[in-house]
C-alpha cells in the first residue's frame, strides 16, 4: 500500500470521508439519534468554526514560516514550524478536518457515521503523517525528533 503515501491530498481523502459520512446516514438506519433541532446544528456549526479556526492557524504559520503547505511533497519543506497552533498539536490541519468531519457526522444524527472518523485518522497516520514525520526527520534530524517528543501527532 505504499502507492498511496502522499498521494492523496488530505483535503479529498476528508471529502470522501464525508460523502461516505452521508450514504451510512441515509442507507443505515442503526444508530440515528436526533438531538432538538437548534442544539444538533449550532453544536456542529461551532465544531465547524473550531475546526476551520485550527486548520487556519497552521495554515498562518507555515506560510509565515515561509514553508511549503504542500502535504503531498513534506520533503521540500524549508523550515520545522514550532510555533503558535504547533506547539499544542503537530498537525492541525488534519485535527481540523478530523472536526469538520465530527461536526458533519452530529449534524447527520447517525452514530454509526462516526466509524468513519476512525477509518480517516487511520489513514491519515498511516499514507500521510508517518510519511510526513520521516521526511521531516531526514531534514531536521534531532530538533525534529525533539519536537516529536514534546508534541502530540493530534491533540
Amino acid at each position: 500500500m505504499k502507492v498511496l503515501t502522499t498521494k492523496i491530498p488530505p483535503p479529498i481523502v476528508a471529502v470522501v470521508s464525508g460523502i461516505l459520512m452521508w450514504v451510512i446516514s441515509v442507507t443505515i438506519p442503526i444508530g440515528a439519534f436526533e438531538l432538538p433541532f437548534t442544539m444538533q446544528t449550532w453544536a456542529s456549526i461551532a465544531i465547524i468554526l473550531a475546526g476551520t479556526g485550527i486548520m487556519a492557524s497552521g495554515l498562518a504559520a507555515f506560510r509565515k514560516s515561509k514553508t511549503t503547505v504542500n502535504p503531498l511533497t513534506p520533503e521540500n519543506a524549508s523550515s520545522l514550524v514550532l510555533v503558535g497552533i504547533y506547539r499544542v498539536t503537530r498537525n492541525p490541519m488534519y485535527l481540523g478536518m478530523l472536526l469538520i468531519l465530527s461536526a458533519w457526522g452530529l449534524f447527520l444524527g447517525n452514530a454509526v457515521t462516526f466509524l468513519v472518523l476512525a477509518a480517516f485518522v487511520t489513514f491519515m497516520n498511516n499514507f500521510q503523517i508517518i510519511p510526513e514525520e520521516e521526511a521531516l526527520e531526514k531534514l531536521f534530524g534531532q530538533a525534529f525528533r525533539d519536537y516529536l517528543s514534546a508534541v502530540r501527532r493530534w491533540i
